[in-house]
């Protein structure tokens, strides 16, 4: 039945009022962290410690809510809250699967199903997977919602990645009246365009991008000067011509906040008009520029530079894959791409002296892999997992994109005037303490100041490890790290060494570049004074992007964990080997070369009471040890979901001892 709309926050109000109110010095505001098991953590806005909430002190709380809640206990780590008063909801609506009258929800933080009286369920049927929107949150008892969508029969092709998409409040299409605008915007540049821009379009200019790639924002050129020194020009797609401040293509890029790529599909940012249309550097056509030209001795050292509103005809669209065989000696494709294999030949020489600079100056290298996960387009199912390679092509790219952000960044650093940039901060002091037991339990010596580490300190530490214990000392270093975000104010960039950062290169597919190019442009044609009116857009504009690129990434971890396991299905009982890349209390996470993730539970590891030692990231009994960074063979076993079950195989114990 029906419920009035206030009852939920009525009732958590009426709870409320049965407990003795706090000091209101007491009273702090943070989010309910939600558990399936029916607890929760609140985690606190000023970054203090979470706190364990039981069950019975949420009051109607549910996972994503902020709350005003007080520390009643310090029976458990850093203690017990209670819920006081719940200030806003965080999830309104929630993706599940209908089952006779209620809805199973696919987040893993709810504890309770949601009630659908039969009037608000649209005809759904078991089974199907649905969207609900809360209706009522009486304490107590189940939530109360109503069907808005009907997504699909769980397990038709394509409704779990759009279950995901739809759980992450990610967007779709676009809407008429923008989708409107983007097809008034001219597909070719005009000679008014060209008239007061720098001209390269006689310079050989050229993209290198992935195999199916159809956007390309990004451009590189390189000569060697009378002097001997690079000349290097980075031209980065000039959105921000024709997506104008305030613009329905504005307001919708900015509500996005990114592109996201979800295996068998993208969410751009832009419509495809600008996307792989006027905003795409592609071969052969002219094309409008922000471009950083930068001349830099033969060591790699930046001797000058320049920001340029320029016009480029791109030479040739390589690949990846091409540029590593031409470098790699590919007569075929030496040959094909005579005229630019000098020119490729000159880029390895100046990314390799650039590389070499960073890693000086304690740029941190974790070398990660992507995962690449082919899908079959009609049916959805996985056809392999792999790891993308990652190839000298990529590494030019990478430090010619570097070197265009952190000139950018110095520049408007240095102007004092409101900007976006990328920020990563130091390590947090409880995550560097952390990581300095695991490695005095290893006996490692860190020669870091715990209260001030230094990118160095970190990269020296790296670099001068014992390969035995090298992926267990880089998973647990790269744990200790924060989370890198987008400012108004300048911070630098930890983790690349680097004391100015943004991000500039890819205004087609983020936001915060193309706010950046908005602020560069006026600041080009209208000096300093022009940027006093960013102050605001600035601080928006790096909140939502941080925002949405949690939101993306959280999106896309979920739909390739989902994948993986879908993959691993097939694969019951099949033996592999692969690298322990976590341990807790109740198991070991085993990661496959093919980047598959999996659990053995403690249960089911040889011969019990095993004891979990956090500062070494082991388990151990009287026979057996599982440390982090250890080989060990594993059967798989069973897939639930996302989530992918492993057993050791006899091998696999062998391989532990």
């Amino acid at each position: 039945m029906a419920k009035g709309k206030n009852k939920g926050k009525n009732a958590a109000h009426r709870s409320d009022d049965r407990r003795k109110k706090p000091p209101m010095s007491a009273v702090m505001t943070g989010r309910i962290q939600g558990n399936a098991k029916g607890f929760g953590f609140f985690v606190p806005d000023d970054g203090s410690d979470d706190l364990f909430v039981p069950p019975r002190a949420l009051h109607g709380a549910l996972h994503g809510d902020t709350v005003e809640a007080v520390k009643v206990s310090a029976n458990r780590g850093a203690g017990e809250a209670e819920v006081v008063r719940i200030v806003t909801r965080g999830m309104k609506s929630i993706v599940g699967t209908f089952d006779n009258g209620f809805v199973v929800p696919d987040c893993q933080n709810l504890a309770k199903d949601i009630y659908i009286p039969t009037f608000a369920s649209m005809g759904a049927h078991s089974g199907e997977k649905v969207v609900v929107e809360i209706t009522d949150y009486p304490v107590g008892r189940k939530p109360e919602g109503k069907v808005v969508e009907i997504l699909g029969k769980q397990g038709a092709p394509g409704v779990d990645i759009l279950s995901i998409i739809r759980a992450h409040d990610l967007i779709e299409e676009f809407p008429v009246a923008v989708l409107s605008e983007a097809r008034k915007v001219p597909q070719t540049v005009s000679a008014e365009q060209c008239k007061d821009r720098r001209d390269y379009r006689d310079e050989t200019i050229i993209t290198i991008d992935g195999d199916d790639s159809k956007d390309f924002d990004d451009a590189i050129g390189l000569k060697i000067k009378a002097n001997g020194n690079y000349r290097l020009g980075v031209h980065i797609a000039d959105v921000a011509e024709y997506v104008r401040a305030g613009s329905k293509l504005d307001k919708e890029a900015y509500k996005r906040g990114t592109s996201v790529y979800l295996c068998d599909r993208v969410l751009p940012m832009l419509p495809v008009e600008l996307s792989n249309g006027i905003c795409s550097l592609n071969e052969g056509v002219d094309r409008l520029t922000l471009s950083v030209i930068v001349e830099l001795d033969k060591g790699g050292n930046i001797v000058k530079s320049k920001i340029r509103e320029g016009v480029i005809r791109s030479k040739a669209r390589t690949t990846y894959t091409q540029v590593a065989a031409i470098l790699d000696g590919d007569e075929a494709l030496r040959d094909k791409y005579a005229d630019i294999v000098p020119m490729l030949e000159n880029m390895k020489q100046l990314a390799d002296a650039r590389r070499y600079l960073r890693v000086k100056r304690g740029c941190i290298d974790f070398d990660l892999s992507e995962s690449k996960i082919d899908i079959d387009r009609d049916t959805g199912k996985v056809l392999s997992i792999s790891k993308y390679p990652r190839l000298i092509s990529h590494q030019i790219v990478e430090e010619f994109m570097l070197i265009a952000n952190e000139v950018v960044a110095e520049q408007f650093a240095a102007l004092k005037c409101p900007f976006v940039y990328r920020v990563h901060q130091q390590p947090p002091t409880e995550k560097v303490e952390s990581f300095l037991n695991f490695l005095s339990a290893l006996g490692i010596a860190f020669k870091g100041d715990i209260n001030n580490p230094q990118p160095t300190d970190y990269a020296q530490l790296l670099s001068t490890i014992d390969e035995s214990v090298s992926t267990a000392v880089n998973r647990v270093a790269l744990r200790s790290m924060s989370k890198a975000t987008y400012e108004p104010v300048n911070q630098g960039h930890f983790g690349l060494a680097a004391p100015f950062y943004c991000h500039f290169t890819s205004p087609i597919r983020r936001y915060p570049d193309l706010a950046a190019h908005r602020i560069i442009k006026d600041y080009l044609r209208n000096g300093q004074g022009a940027l006093k009116k960013y102050a605001q857009f600035a601080r928006d504009a790096a909140t939502r992007s941080s925002e949405r690129e949690r939101l993306a990434e959280a999106a896309e971890r979920e739909v390739d964990d989902l994948k993986k396991a879908e993959y691993m299905a097939e694969h019951i009982g099949e033996r592999y080997v692969g690298v322990i890349s976590g341990v807790t209390e109740w198991g070991i996470f085993v990661e496959l070369d093919n980047s598959v993730e999996g659990l053995v539970r403690t249960d089911d590891l040889p011969d019990g009471g095993y004891v979990y030692n956090a500062d070494l990231m082991r388990l151990d009994n009287h026979t057996h040890s599982y440390r982090l960074g250890d080989t060990v063979a594993i059967v798989v076993f069973g897939v639930t979901g996302s989530r992918v079950a492993f057993r050791l195989d006899e091998a696999g114990s062998d391989a532990a001892d």
